[in-house]
């Protein structure tokens, strides 16, 4: 009946008509991406902004996409040339990049969630921030912190050193202190002060030199603080250095660090501007970001779908012309995923 059917109309106006029909969903898929992008711009206004720079592999699947598209261009020829065996291979070839594509995009997602970069996540650290209740002496000698990062004498605690931090801190971050009964702390070469006051541990309890034991309320700021330095973070929730691994901006503008103390325009940050951002205290952008690269990655399975498909269908055709019309109207949408990448990867460079 099919059969009949398809026969029934001349071979380009069939074509056509499905040339057609994946133009209607591209434009379609634009329109969508439009507002998006806009909706991106225009939230940026009068808010917090954090921008990041992309993780390598992103940059590795837009030359996996742009090759794959290079591929299916070729599988395309081959079939209008009747070299249906050639056609074949490289439409197998172009689904394994599609693929390669997918792989390494979930690698770029999986490297910001690892910088701190989470789908809706705080801009500065408040609650257990270091230095406001608690701090730190290594052999003898405080621990100072600048532009997110933990110095010892001036030098940036890193490899090993930051290791032992990292253990030492974990040791607090359980959910109450009566979790701690019955467990030793090892203290190593790390003294913990309470406003400046060494704490000692005893008992399951920690007491001040004055004999006064820690209260719940304090202990919640040390594991606060702990949890900060477990997750290498001390003054923004996002890994690094401000101005070299993440820039934040506000209303367009981008913000400086200087001795704690967020800069606007040359001048420490308005009281104002303070508050709002400690009570707006999160980071859309990584929203927006996420939403937009995972829309199109679905798009991306779409077509991964349909070169199966059309992988399946080459084996099947029953004549190079039929197979030559499946990829025609195929590879529009697969070249016209591949540009939109290229589009929002641009988007995001020189935006986000």
């Amino acid at each position: 009946m099919k059969k009949n059917f398809d026969d029934s109309y001349p071979r380009e106006v069939q074509a056509k008509v499905k040339r057609n029909l994946v133009w209607i969903v591209c434009v379609s898929i634009s329109m969508m991406f439009a507002g998006f992008t806009s909706a991106y711009i225009v939230s940026m206004g009068g808010s917090f902004w954090v921008k990041v720079d992309l993780p390598t592999a992103f940059f590795i699947s837009t030359a996996l996409i742009v090759l794959s598209s290079i591929v299916l261009f070729g599988a395309t020829r081959a079939a209008k040339a009747g070299n249906v065996s050639r056609a074949r291979m490289l439409v197998v070839l172009t689904l394994m990049l599609g693929i390669g594509f997918g792989v390494f995009q979930f690698q770029g997602y999986k490297a910001l969630v690892k910088s701190g970069a989470h789908w809706v996540t705080n801009i500065i650290v408040d609650d257990g921030r270091y230095g406001d209740y608690f701090e730190i002496k290594k052999d003898g000698e405080y621990l100072t912190v600048d532009n997110n990062q933990y110095y010892f004498n001036d030098e940036q605690l890193e490899g090993e050193d930051k290791k032992r931090l990292q253990a030492f801190a974990d040791q607090f971050t359980v959910p109450t202190l009566n979790d701690l009964k019955g467990k030793n702390i090892d203290y190593g070469e790390f003294t913990l002060l309470y406003k400046s006051e060494p704490l000692t541990f005893l008992d399951g309890e920690f007491i001040r030199p004055n004999g006064e034991r820690l209260e719940e309320l304090d202990f919640g700021r040390l594991r606060d603080l702990a949890q900060n330095i477990r997750d290498d973070r001390a003054d923004f929730f996002m890994q690094g250095e401000m101005g070299k691994d993440f820039k934040l901006f506000y209303n367009g503008n981008e913000l400086d660090y200087k001795e704690r103390t967020l800069m606007y325009k040359g001048k420490p940050l308005s009281a104002n501007l303070q508050n709002k951002l400690l009570r707006g205290n999160k980071d859309m952008s990584t929203a927006y970001f996420y939403v937009i690269t995972i829309l199109h990655l679905l798009h991306v399975v779409a077509g991964l779908i349909m070169l199966i498909v059309m992988s399946v269908r080459s084996y099947t055709a029953e004549n190079a012309y039929k197979m030559a019309m499946s990829l025609g109207a195929g590879s529009i949408f697969w070249h016209f995923l591949g540009v939109l990448w290229l589009y929002l990867l641009l988007f995001l460079l020189f935006i986000h």
